[in-house]
């Protein structure tokens, strides 16, 4: 007992130290920011409100790494195709690469355009303090999402907290509620599009690969096909979501591709389609010479799924990092905008030191708190594996070609997650068919039975003459009714398991219930604490 006590305290304060390490990180990085920020500016009017948003914009930032970025690598930690020292070293690298080489240098001021912003009739000190509160918001909405192991959309964050401080400012008018109906759409649209993709290439996996006698035979056929699949939808994804705020520099270095601002869905496809074809002629040929040692079970069949979810991780941060980097800086950009300028615009310019707060603030958030999310994404569900996290994988690039060619609102986040759910309840309803197969088999015994109890009293009238012979006929009969209730109860029993117990198993529906819940209040939570942060900044000036 003293020895358990003596662990459990060494256990505590090791944990004490590493919170306090990750809070001292944390506050530096913050107070980094603000220091550098207010003396950049110097003598500049507003400096103050400036200074104080980039540490906003640093909290905000270190809070997507802690909660968004799991989407990215959760599934590969989950199936242990990564180890969460590689997963967030990864992440980390390439969150970064993507904000810095393909975040662009001009961001929307608002977001997805979810108020008018001429309702703000040229007060800029106005501006600046709605952009300051949706920030702050945002951040501490999704601080506690992470604190309560929620994983969240954070535009749909930072969407609400602009809406808030909007309503606050300027009334309900500002807000563009054709917008924001779109917004809560992506609430039902992302997940279920997800889940249907992610449990369609599961089953398409499962039905070519590991439901095969021969599956070494069959994986050396379907794995580059499957994988050749993945390598197009995340090119394409990579040129339409994580290379279009440099679209432009890139026509210009290359210059055989149209004249566009942005890329099209053609020209991200011919560019997807080359790769795939390239790494389908390479790993046919590798797939071809491992032949030999790949073992004729499902583990073996799974290994071959390892590298490609590790590129798969790499290209999903990359992307996140181009894209959602706006999430952390979009405001602060605004508010460096207005303050320099003295005017409000639709659209910033970046300054490198903007966007160095956004990268390195996602790849710190990551480092200290990620883990947290990281883990729950990849286990906390449901059970992934190598083949479950590549479909989730999968969806996570294809739903978003697929809705962003139809115009329809989805976020990455809810794709992700409901991509989780969908390989869960698929495994949930092919056992479910598995067992109502042998249910429906026990059925069929006890009617067998049961027609043999028939002709027992049919023959045990023709007996009645003979006593002894009736009476054992009767034991014998009681005896066989007594086995039919016997399986009858067995077959209740089942049905209540498998409706229970084997749900529980698969898909953890206290996890899910959390998470929709945080989906659905996340837009209205980070809109009342935006308006109010706003109220509380302007009382506090005026």
């Amino acid at each position: 007992m003293i020895q358990m006590a003596k662990k459990m305290e060494k256990e505590a304060m090791k944990s004490s130290s590493g919170e306090f390490f990750r809070l001292g990180t944390a506050l530096f990085f913050m107070i980094s920011v603000l220091i550098y920020s207010f003396m950049k500016t110097g003598e500049v009017p507003n400096n103050v409100f400036l200074a104080v948003a980039a540490l906003f914009g640093a909290y905000m930032a270190m809070n997507i790494g802690a909660n968004d970025v799991a989407n990215n690598v959760g599934p590969a930690v989950g199936s242990k195709a990564l180890t969460m020292g590689g997963a967030i070293t990864i992440a980390a690298v390439f969150e970064a690469s993507g904000a810095f080489i393909a975040g662009g240098d001009v961001v929307k001021t608002i977001k997805k355009g979810i108020i008018d912003i001429n309702a703000f009739g040229g007060n800029t000190d106005t501006f600046i303090w709605a952009m300051m509160a949706a920030l702050l918001a945002a951040a501490v909405w999704l601080n506690f999402a992470t604190a309560a192991k929620a994983p969240v959309s954070t535009t749909h964050s930072i969407v609400g907290g602009v809406m808030g401080a909007g309503i606050a400012a300027g009334g309900v008018g500002i807000v563009a509620w054709g917008t924001m109906g779109k917004i809560a759409a992506s609430w039902v649209i992302s997940p279920v599009l997800g889940g249907i993709i992610a449990a369609s290439f599961l089953f398409a996996i499962k039905k070519t690969i590991i439901y095969k006698d021969n599956k070494t035979k069959s994986a050396m056929k379907w794995v580059p096909i499957y994988v050749s699949i993945m390598t197009w939808a995340f090119v394409t994804y990579l040129t339409l979501k994580g290379l279009k705020k440099v679209w432009p520099s890139i026509v210009e270095a290359l210059v055989f591709l149209p004249d566009e601002k942005k890329p099209s869905f053609l020209v991200a496809a011919l560019f997807g389609l080359i790769v795939a074809g390239i790494v389908y002629f390479i790993l046919k040929v590798t797939v071809f010479k491992k032949g030999n040692h790949i073992e004729n079970t499902r583990a073996a069949v799974n290994k071959l799924f390892t590298v490609p979810l590790i590129f798969a991780a790499a290209l999903l941060s990359f992307a996140h990092g181009a894209n959602d980097v706006a999430n952390a800086i979009g405001p602060l950009a605004a508010i460096n905008d207005a303050v320099m300028t003295g005017g409000i615009s639709t659209k910033a310019s970046i300054p490198l030191w903007v966007m160095a707060v956004g990268a390195v603030g996602i790849a710190i958030g990551l480092a200290l708190y990620g883990p947290k999310l990281i883990k729950t994404v990849g286990g906390e569900i449901t059970e992934l594996d190598q083949m479950r996290a590549f479909s989730v994988a999968m969806a996570a690039s294809i739903t978003v070609i697929i809705a962003s060619q139809l115009g329809l609102p989805v976020s990455s986040t809810h794709i992700a997650i409901g991509g989780i759910f969908g390989v869960g309840f698929l495994r949930e309803y092919l056992d479910l068919k598995n067992l109502n197969e042998e249910i429906v088999h026990e059925e069929e015994i006890i009617i067998d039975e049961r027609e043999l109890i028939k002709a027992y009293n049919t023959d045990l009238k023709i007996l009645e003459d003979k006593a002894e012979k009736q009476k054992e006929d009767y034991q014998r009969i009681v005896t066989l009714y007594q086995m039919i209730d016997d399986e009858e109860e067995k077959i209740k029993s089942a049905k209540k398991e498998l409706k229970n117990a084997e749900k529980v198993k698969y898909v953890k529906r206290n996890a899910v219930k959390k998470i929709v819940a945080a989906w659905i209040i996340t837009v209205p939570a980070a809109g009342v604490l935006s308006a109010a942060i706003y109220f509380m900044i302007k009382g506090i000036v005026l």
